[in-house]
């Protein structure tokens, strides 16, 4: 079969795959609330579903990672697919706290796998042009994470359970399977060589270091931007304003910063294939540090400055994951390493954050992220992009 029909084929894979993903991740919350009085949960359960949640995309973020380069990417996506599939229409079923837990879990654990397959199958078929392809597929990603709300909010509006909507999407996910098994490629079909030991090897590469370490960086700057701006921007002293005003315009702010971020990973496609993924890296990295500098000390007077910050960290993620894919071959390794990475990255600010503002303010607590984007700047300089490849 044509080697251009193929990549139209994994073209759809990676868009749909990551519409879907992007709409799971931000519809948790909203599905939640809803579980919540469906089968009695408390706020602590609810909690709890959280972190089973993550523990299992983190888990299968790591092992995913490993077994995409040992057995091949269709082996491990058919995996994942499968455990969307049974931790769907488990939990759409699910009427116990044990139950839903439990499937939950699989979700989860389906998500890690997925992710992780569709970042592989990127440089596999697009290797000079991964860059550019990991702007667009996290640009549908975005997309999936504004439409999706909208469509639950619709179901919700219509008596439709979210029973419904998990059970819908396990039969999106299932029609996945159809596209992925039409894939034709060697990489795809099969595995490496890999051990334990030559994984491990990953850890002694300086690049492969540089570039999970931006993105943990990075991903601690744009959480806690996400998490504490409204907290932020509500405890400053801006006259005139009571906390309600303070807490809309905080509100607007950060889907102002949504949009921009989803509409510069789409733009990202085409600056980081036309001016290289190394200049786009550097020159992003320095326009976020400027922005969330410029927006630290302008913010009581110009609050939606902080719109481009979002515009700036919209490509440096995606950016950074194509030049990690072309410094090493073990490219499943890697990318499972970047999202235990981002995982890391997450959790790290939400505590250091946390524990600063306890002790120093809030106001002190927000000061970190210019840090965080500071040492984001500093590794975009030392990292480098190997030779493109056919």
């Amino acid at each position: 079969m044509s080697n251009s029909r193929q990549r139209v084929k994994a073209f759809i894979l990676i868009f749909t795959t990551m519409f879907i993903l992007g709409g799971i991740q931000n519809t948790k919350g909203i599905v939640l609330e809803k579980v919540q009085s469906d089968i009695n949960l408390d706020i602590g359960q609810v909690g709890t579903m959280v972190s089973i949640f993550q523990i299992g995309f983190l888990l299968a973020s790591l092992i995913a990672g490993f077994v995409v380069d040992k057995k091949g990417i269709k082996f491990m996506m058919l995996a994942g697919t499968i455990s969307m599939i049974i931790g769907l229409a488990g939990t759409s079923f699910a009427f116990s706290v044990a139950f839903f837990l439990g499937f939950y879990l699989v979700v989860g654990v389906g998500i890690g796998a997925m992710t992780v397959s569709v970042a592989t199958i990127i440089p596999t078929f697009f290797q000079s042009k991964a860059g550019a392809i990991f702007n667009l597929a996290n640009a549908l990603f975005g997309m999936g994470m504004i439409f999706t709300p909208l469509i639950l909010n619709a179901m919700f509006a219509n008596n439709i359970s979210w029973r419904f909507f998990y059970a819908g999407v396990a039969v999106l996910v299932a029609l996945i399977i159809l596209v992925l098994l039409s894939l034709e490629n060697e990489k795809v079909e099969q595995g490496e060589e890999i051990n334990l030991k030559s994984f491990m090897s990953l850890f002694a590469d300086r690049q492969v270091m540089l570039v999970i370490l931006f993105i943990l960086f990075y991903v601690a700057a744009e959480a806690g931007f996400l998490n504490f701006f409204p907290i932020f921007y509500t405890s400053l002293d801006i006259g005139g304003m009571d906390a309600a005003q303070k807490a809309e315009i905080a509100a607007y702010v950060i889907a102002s910063f949504s949009i921009l971020f989803t509409l510069g990973r789409f733009a990202g496609g085409y600056i980081s294939y036309k001016f290289g993924e190394k200049r786009t890296l550097v020159t992003f990295s320095l326009m976020a540090l400027i922005a969330i500098i410029i927006t630290r000390l302008f913010i009581t007077e110009f609050a939606y400055i902080a719109m481009i910050f979002g515009l700036a960290l919209s490509v440096l993620f995606p950016t950074a994951q194509g030049i990690g894919a072309k410094i090493t071959d073990k490219i499943g390794s890697l990318q499972g390493l970047i999202y235990v990475a981002s995982g890391l990255g997450g959790a790290l600010i939400g505590w250091v954050v946390g524990t600063v503002s306890q002790s120093f303010g809030i106001q002190n607590g927000f000061n970190l992220l210019i840090v965080f984007v500071g040492l984001v700047f500093i590794i975009s300089l030392f990292i480098k992009t190997p030779q493109k490849t056919a």
